[in-house]
């Protein structure tokens, strides 16, 4: 009767509130489903299964809790009334905090949200509560590495021992699949709360349906005693309440799970209760002839209950931990408590839209729909685009980057529609997004006090961000507009539906900036579709092109269930040690479990110990060698040689190489060792990082932040937030710091302590990097003081040395610099003095002099190139000069016209010889000149005289309109103009038809 369907079939409560005008909640007569199940409608298909690596592992129930609501007169609001809630009684953060504190005072520890950057390589973004326990739900029971955590738990729970403990959260997430839904039904949101409540084998079903009905009925329905309600109480009247009657709340469970409907309906005691089938669940909205439509529900609360292991044949067994998984959804439970009309009303996201409104000199109560759907799309997009950059995800064209820069695009975009503008400061224009994002950031202490710490690179991010798009925005614009005429005036001529091709999108996308989804947007608007398929073969193409393949180790759920539950995490040996003895945990080709590997098979292995460092927090991972060492004369039975070493799911290293002798079976020891050679290249330009970013910021401030690096065995790359390229001085100076501190001979001094603690020291964590709550720092005394779980030198003289090798700008906002340190650093010197050896025995002077001789060098070369061209020059008149006797005469005004083709004369010869010619001929003339310089490059100069010019012609129009036959263009003043083009095979046609275009025109502005 259990069914295995996903991670969320649960106990779920849904509650649901109308959008009545009046804001109140009206109860109806209670319906009481015994002894009949209602079923949804069949028009709700697929929701069952997680594809995150859970849902076909794990059976869950799923109930739901609905609330009911008035949206007809048909209510009895003589015997049943809800008293109008107190302004503030009921704020989102108090909401939150008595979430929270009910579930503390039942033996759930609290924990921060997770960071919006998931450690989880098969999701993008966090986009539910349950996602950083995901580890525990497959029976990784480490709670992430926070041991702290667990220690606190046992001495919490010594009289009531727990395997796991529980914990309740409030977790920021991210969901975008629904986007173009925002702003435009109540509930639909890209950032949301979810308040959770977990537990990892402790209780069950029971405790979590009466714990969440009291929280739903008692916490957030307190009896309020008013005057009026005393009197009332004398007369035997019942007394006024608000928040959530037990008689207006329904209850979903899933249709098999007799177990739950039993506890909520003799235990809990609740009689609205109705089952729904596991691909037929009430997610957002319900319909039926029972329950009525849409806007009369709202859900708030799912109960998860996690109890089944789908096995490959499909039958279920009995998991040997049974989870709880909850989720509310803050901004419902608001929008119920507060008895406004939809989610962006409430607290938690009005004051953002009340700002925008402002921004646009409007009122939002006196706003029609359309103005209001654009304020809920910036209030929503606002918050998430705010806590994605204080998280550390920066607008970029991929992968998360891109996330946040359609989100604040779309919010320019819907800005600008509606007419908010930047303060104009002079002749420019002063980005609008910062006096929004001050608003999220106000409103942000409660759920992460770190968003007002990082307040200036929020502001400064979003402004640079919003004034670049709004730099390319016009002019996109404007082509988007071409593209759509286009489109629509080719599919007038062919009788198609008008289409817009992928190129022309990929255009927009990777030339101005513009998200896919807004010229979708855009052009759906002017009724014509969009190429998704052309598009995306362009950007796969662009990947090819631009990116190597990032290596991600990926566990399928079947891998995950087989080898990850078995094999505890990796213990890593490798701070002290760069050889180790381990047995091998598991053998992987190809993604698939073997127990055995022969020679020259590519390999993955999984090992209980290693001395092998796996890549992270930039490092690359080890390289080295595995040897299995066979009877007493210790032979070396089979060798393999690591190139690559990655983390997976937990903390399980993968070691990755190749069997170069023998074979490998699961259960051997093998004696495991590193690349000493290479692991010290790493740990110099680990440190020589650590150095860089205190150095960056002791010269250009300490607002810029790292915004990525790579720590390699022969270089590092470190990536950092500053607007502006960095000067040759600031280049010498940080250069010159790190070198003096690593000429210092500083011992480094590596500590464990509470994440807390790190941060009270001053210890700089990487933007959106995610800790536990114990944590390694890595501290250059008096320079460096960071968290990090490297490998470093033991004392900064084993650097050697430090070289700036470049400087450059990889994305807006962000810069890159590219150096060298250790065994690289003396390579790179060595290499750069031969080099000037040479350029000095060329150039016979010392090395000192180089500089000197190259500026002399360059100087008189500029000085030929001058001579040159006035030569050329001189050469163009002097054939110009035969070309005014081939002038023809058009009357009846006598315009004496010149047009001729002048070999392989330079621009500047052309224009010389144009303007000798318009000068010698009289008034009126016209002169039009080509030639082909070479390099497949095309010349060409219009030159009319003041009387054409006023019959009405003018150079720059006629040049730029022959242009285009030489695939080029161009343009200028009337009387001269230059143009260009790449195609001098057209020359002739091109001259040909200007000489029958002048002449025609000439004549006809004489008749």
């Amino acid at each position: 009767m259990e069914v295995a369907a996903a991670v969320s079939l649960t106990s779920r409560p849904i509650p649901l509130l109308s959008t009545t005008p009046a804001h109140r909640l009206h109860l109806l007569p209670p319906r009481s489903v015994s002894g009949r199940r209602l079923r949804p409608s069949h028009r709700h298909q697929g929701c069952g299964c997680v594809r995150d690596g859970l849902g076909e592992r794990h059976s869950a129930r799923k109930n739901g809790f609905l609330v009911t609501s008035s949206s007809s007169a048909s209510v009895e609001p003589a015997t049943q009334e809800v008293a109008t809630v107190v302004p503030g009684e009921w704020s989102g953060d108090a909401i939150r905090r008595r979430f929270l504190e009910f579930y503390a005072a039942r033996g759930h520890t609290i924990l921060p949200s997770s960071s919006l950057v998931p450690d989880d390589p098969t999701v993008l973004l966090t986009i539910a509560g349950m996602l950083q326990f995901k580890p525990i739900f497959l029976g990784k029971v480490h709670l992430m590495n926070r041991a702290l955590f667990i220690l606190k738990f046992l001495c919490c729970h010594l009289q009531e021992p727990r395997r796991v403990p529980c914990v309740t959260t409030s977790q920021k997430c991210i969901r975008t699949n629904d986007i173009e839904n925002v702003g435009r039904t109540a509930r639909h949101q890209t950032f949301f709360e979810m308040l959770g409540n977990f537990s990892f084998g402790d209780y069950f079903k029971k405790e979590a349906t009466a714990w969440a009905w009291e929280l739903a009925t008692k916490e957030y329905g307190q009896f309020l005693y008013s005057a009026w309600s005393m009197i009332s109480l004398l007369f035997s009247l019942s007394l006024f309440r608000y928040g959530l009657p037990a008689e207006r709340l329904w209850i979903s469970v899933f249709e098999d799970d007799n177990e739950a409907f039993d506890i909520w309906h003799n235990e809990v005691a609740v009689y609205n209760l109705y089952t729904f089938l596991p691909h037929r669940l009430p997610f957002y909205e319900y319909r039926s002839a029972d329950l009525g439509d849409d806007s009369r529900f709202i859900e708030f609360y799912n109960l998860v209950f996690m109890q089944y292991n789908k096995k490959d044949d499909g039958s279920l067994e009995p998991l040997k931990q049974k989870n709880i998984d909850t989720g509310m959804g803050l901004e419902r439970m608001a929008r119920i408590l507060q008895k406004v009309p939809n989610n962006y009303e409430t607290d938690l996201i009005f004051p953002i839209i009340e700002k925008a409104a402002s921004l646009a000199l409007v009122s939002y109560a006196k706003a029609d729909d359309a103005m209001k759907t654009n304020l809920k799309i910036i209030g929503d997009h606002m918050r998430a685009v705010v806590y994605l950059i204080s998280d550390g995800v920066l607008p970029s064209n991929i992968g998360r980057g891109y996330v946040v820069r359609r989100l604040i695009r779309r919010v320019v975009r819907t800005g600008r529609l509606i007419g908010i503008r930047g303060v104009s400061n002079g002749n420019s224009e002063v980005a609008f997004l910062p006096s929004l994002a001050e608003v999220v950031i106000s409103l942000s202490t409660q759920i992460d006090p770190d968003v007002e710490s990082r307040r200036k690179s929020i502001i400064g991010e979003l402004q640079r961000e919003e004034l670049r798009f709004v730099q390319t925005l016009g002019r996109g614009e404007k082509l988007l507009d071409e593209l759509l005429d286009e489109a629509l005036l080719s599919a007038g001529n062919n009788g198609n539906k008008p289409s817009l091709s992928g190129k022309d999108v990929f255009l927009l996308y990777d030339t101005y900036g513009f998200p896919v989804e807004i010229t979708a947007e855009i052009a759906g608007e002017r009724g014509v579709t969009v190429d998704m398929e052309g598009f995306d073969i362009e950007m796969e193409n662009q990947r090819k092109q631009s990116q190597a393949a990032h290596n991600v180790v990926k566990l399928s759920v079947g891998n995950e269930t087989e080898i990850v539950k078995s094999i505890p995490d990796t213990e890593f040996l490798g701070y002290e040690s760069l050889a180790a003895t381990a047995v091998v945990k598991g053998l992987l080709v190809n993604g698939n479990p073997v127990n055995e590997v022969s020679e020259g098979s590519e390999v993955e292995i999984l090992l209980d110990r290693t001395p092998f460092y796996a890549e992270s927090g930039g490092q690359v991972g080890d390289n080295g060698f595995l040897y299995v060492n066979g009877g007493e004369d210790s032979k070396q039975t089979a060798v393999i040689e690591i190139n690559d070493v990655q983390k997976s799911l937990g903390n399980i290293f993968v070691h990755k190489g190749t069997i170069k002798q023998g074979s490998l079976e699961v259960g051997k020891e093998i004696d495991a060792s590193v690349d000493a050679k290479l692991r010290q290249g790493a740990k110099a330009h680990h440190t020589a990082t650590h150095l860089l970013q205190s150095a960056l910021k002791s010269v250009v401030g300490s607002e810029t932040s790292q915004a990525g690096s790579l720590v390699a065995f022969d270089r590092l790359r470190f990536d950092f937030n500053f607007h502006r390229p960095l000067s040759e001085g600031e280049l010498l100076k940080i250069e010159s710091l790190v070198n003096q501190w690593i000429g210092n001979a500083t011992h480094l001094e590596t500590k464990v302590m509470a994440l807390q603690d790190a941060k009270d020291a001053g210890a700089i964590a990487m933007f959106g990097e995610k800790y536990g709550e114990e944590v390694r720092v890595v501290e250059v005394p008096g320079v460096s003081l960071e968290l990090c779980g490297g490998t470093h030198v033991s004392n900064t003289a084993e650097i050697r040395g430090f070289k700036i090798i470049s400087e450059q700008g990889i994305a807006s906002g962000i810069r890159r610099i590219d150096a060298v340190a250790g065994d690289a650093f003396i390579d790179y010197v060595c290499a750069r003095d031969n080099y000037v050896r040479r350029l000095c025995s060329s150039l016979k002077v010392k090395a000192e002099d180089v500089n000197g001789r190259v500026e002399t060098i360059l100087e008189e070369l500029r000085a030929t190139r001058n001579e040159v061209s006035a030569l050329r020059s001189k050469i163009a008149v002097l054939k110009a000069a035969s070309l005014a006797s081939k002038a023809i005469t058009i009357e009846p005004e006598n315009v004496r016209i010149v047009v001729e083709k002048m070999g392989d004369v330079d621009a500047d010869g052309l224009k010389s010889a144009a303007e000798y010619l318009i000068g010698t001929l009289q008034d009126p003339a016209a002169v039009i000149l080509g030639s082909s310089p070479g390099d497949g490059k095309v010349s060409l100069v219009a030159a009319f005289s003041p009387a054409v010019v006023k019959m009405g012609l003018q150079a720059g129009k006629f040049v730029g309109g022959i242009a285009k036959l030489c695939g080029g263009g161009g343009g200028g003043k009337p009387n001269f103009a230059q143009a260009g083009g790449r195609k001098p095979e057209n020359l002739p046609d091109a001259l040909e038809k200007a000489r029958a275009e002048i002449v025609a025109a000439v004549a006809s502005s004489s008749s």
